[in-house]
């Protein structure tokens, strides 16, 4: 796909003569500042300037080319009339998170995936499941759902300043029974970073499996599920890797695809059946993880989802993680200076923080907080999960350090008048 990511590099507004291309990845060689270099590829983006878009971790706004490409297989599929396929946009994922494309089964978002492993396992009555207390719906309702239904038991903890100290409290957790751990890579309420790799290092010696939310991971990190080592890895398209909606994807260890029992099966998700035979035979499944997607996809909509892909692959995922971390932290560092008005509640530790900071108003009921600040042309999020009643702020390539700087002076705005 490498003509693609040429094609994508023309299309940042930056011009091939001004870029040099190594691999995959991109330099700003005749760019003034790092800034003007993004400055650039935010003029990808088709967002308005009527107002600051601060609430990446809900949706993540697409460049052009990604929009391109869904726009050109939707015309392809509809004066062809063939509906397409998405084998080779599933390799383009396989390629982006480096797994094989046999561990990858597509599906609509994180919380499908989530919902394949859930119900897949084969946990009994009084097997214990290790979650925390700062989960998205998405991945607590279904375990919720399978005690209220099977009988599991769901054991939580509350994350700690530290990494380590996060570590330690699911470890002090663990007892015979305990079946999975499953938390999220990136919390969706304070934005703090899980030590996914050590929790993995951890269970698996014990046999207990890992199930890691990853909404907010894929298109953050420079990352690469086989290294991180954990069993199951569910994602969406539309947050940080700046793919549409409706697009996502479920990665889960090849040795792991006999332990989950596919529940819903269809077209695809099988190895031959017969109904004319005696009794009617469906004798094997599928040998991938596409047993565990089914069914017609939308061949537009994983078009726009490689293109995310290619799109990150192109500028460089290190490059993007280094920008998304300088973001954040420059954020974390503005908002810190204005600790008599508010409280910071997403951890202090670099490694437990990479692209969402939340705080708390002291002085400003915090749904007010946000209206004022909707008002103003800024679009955040509130977070009443995990009773902590504070606001959120993400922030992606697309946005800039001149947007934070307005951003932090309407705060101290508003929390001193």
């Amino acid at each position: 796909m490498k003509s693609n990511r040429r094609v994508f590099l023309g299309q940042l507004g930056l011009g091939l003569a001004a870029i040099e291309a190594t691999g995959q990845t991109i330099k700003p060689s005749n760019i003034t500042s790092e800034e003007t270099f993004w400055d650039n590829v935010r003029k990808g983006f088709p967002l308005t300037d009527n107002r600051v878009y601060l609430n990446n971790g809900t949706f993540g706004p697409s460049p052009s080319t990604v929009l391109d490409a869904i726009k050109t297989s939707l015309d392809k599929t509809n004066t062809s009339g063939e509906y397409g396929h998405t084998d080779k946009y599933r390799k383009v994922l396989a390629e982006f998170v480096g797994v094989s494309e046999e561990e990858i089964s597509l599906t609509h978002n994180t919380t499908e995936g989530i919902n394949i492993v859930c119900w897949g396992l084969d946990l009994k009555e009084d097997d214990e499941v290790i979650i925390s207390l700062h989960e998205h719906v998405g991945n607590a309702l279904p375990w919720l759902n399978r005690a209220k239904l099977h009988g599991i038991k769901l054991k939580t903890f509350e994350p700690a300043a530290t990494a380590d100290e996060t570590l330690e409290r699911i470890k002090n957790l663990v007892s015979s029974k305990t079946k999975v751990i499953t938390v999220p890579h990136i919390s969706c309420t304070l934005g703090q970073v899980y030590p996914v790799k050590e929790i993995a290092d951890f269970a698996r010696p014990k046999g207990i499996f890992t199930a890691i939310d990853g909404a907010h991971g894929t298109g953050t990190f420079d990352i690469n599920y086989k290294e991180l080592g954990c069993d199951s890895y569910a994602t969406s398209c539309h947050k940080w890797m700046l793919g549409p909606n409706g697009s996502g994807f479920l990665y889960l260890k090849k040795e792991h695809l006999d332990r989950i029992q596919a529940i819903q099966v269809g077209a695809y998700s099988d190895n031959g059946w017969d109904l004319y035979s005696t009794p009617p035979s469906f004798p094997a499944y599928n040998p991938t993880a596409h047993r565990y997607d089914y069914g017609s996809q939308s061949t537009p909509l994983y078009a726009g989802a490689a293109a995310s892909a290619e799109y990150h692959m192109a500028l460089g995922k290190n490059k993007v993680e280094k920008r998304v971390r300088e973001l954040s932290q420059y954020l974390y560092a503005g908002l810190e200076e204005l600790n008599g008005y508010l409280d910071i509640l997403t951890p202090k530790e670099p490694e437990s923080r990479i692209c969402m900071v939340t705080f708390k108003p002291k002085n400003l009921e915090y749904r007010e907080f946000s209206k004022k600040a909707s008002k103003a042309g800024f679009r955040i999020r509130v977070v009443p999960e995990s009773k902590l009643d504070a606001i959120r702020i993400s922030t992606h390539i697309y946005n800039s350090k001149t947007q934070l700087d307005d951003f932090l002076k309407f705060t101290k705005e508003a929390l001193t008048t």
